[in-house]
């Protein structure tokens, strides 16, 4: 038996996709997560030592690294960025205009 497949392409944020609430500020709190996590990955940190240099507990620690980021701030996560020795820039610029009309597939 044969089932036909579908797929939705997407519109560049898997949290908006979704239909989530605030779907770019979740998208910006999972790059931040992304880079702790890659951070404590590259230093060879565990969870523990982890913890005691971001100022936290280590079910925190493991909330983040496992991108469960419900409970934490964009701002939180920037600061556990710079105690991680890493500086955080914030980049504003126009947002490009979405096209008016829709592809229509062939």
């Amino acid at each position: 038996m044969t089932e036909d497949i579908t797929a939705e392409v997407s519109g560049g944020n898997v949290f908006a996709d979704l239909g989530l609430d605030n779907p770019e500020e979740e998208l910006l709190k999972a790059k931040l997560a992304r880079e702790i996590r890659a951070i404590i990955k590259r230093r060879r940190l565990t969870q523990a030592k982890s913890a005691e240099l971001l100022g936290m507990k280590q079910p925190d620690v493991s909330a983040i690294v496992t991108g469960r980021t419900g409970k934490f701030s964009i701002d939180r996560l920037v600061r556990c960025l710079d105690r991680l020795d890493y500086k955080v820039d914030l980049v504003v610029r126009h947002k490009p205009r979405r096209s008016t009309h829709v592809a229509e597939a062939a």
